[in-house]
């Protein structure tokens, strides 16, 4: 017996049969320059409860803030196991990891630097839209001065901030909310 997908149904929940060959968790190859960082999400509904088959999409520059994208025309270096992309599933626990190096500011509106981020795109049963949105590095200091994050009001910010992991600053968690009190901040494209 085979599982296929049907081609009526929504997004989800059914990431796993269509999508796992897909998955990319190891977004910079081994001797990608920068500094290593595990990222671990938890994604999670208005109620707290963990979702276990939302999709993440993960966009990044590289250390020295260039994509691995043709229309980075920037004169900086790419590594050739950069990937700059990723694409994980949460586990029964809401949970996902990914691997990578932290990314270098990238130009913005205005030739003003951007603060090290990643732009994160998400995909969940019941969403017929993917939404975006951006997770931030904490302590950064460009993160008082990005364009964008300044487009948030200052008490949402928090919600795209990662947290340092208390024993290994190598490890970021952040937790996406899809509604309540803690809603994530999404973006329009």
């Amino acid at each position: 017996m085979r599982s296929l997908a049907t081609t009526w149904q929504t997004v989800g929940p059914y990431f796993r049969i269509g999508m796992e060959r897909l998955m990319v968790a190891d977004i910079a190859g081994e001797g990608v320059e920068g500094q290593r960082i595990r990222v671990q999400v938890r994604v999670l509904d208005g109620d707290d409860v963990p979702i276990p088959d939302a999709v993440l999409e993960v966009w990044q520059a590289n250390s020295h803030g260039k994509y691995a994208h043709p229309e980075d025309t920037q004169d900086k270096p790419l590594e050739q196991r950069f990937r700059g992309y990723g694409r994980i599933g949460t586990d029964d626990d809401g949970w996902l990891r990914f691997d990578t190096v932290k990314p270098g500011p990238v130009p913005g509106p205005g030739d003003v630097d951007q603060a090290p981020h990643l732009v994160v795109g998400l995909m969940m049963r019941g969403l017929l839209k993917r939404l975006v949105t951006r997770m931030y590095f904490p302590g950064e200091v460009l993160n008082q001065t990005d364009p964008i994050l300044m487009l948030v009001e200052g008490a949402r910010r928090k919600t795209l901030v990662a947290r340092a992991g208390v024993e290994d600053v190598k490890v970021l968690t952040w937790e996406i909310h899809m509604q309540g009190k803690d809603e994530t901040v999404f973006f329009e494209l």
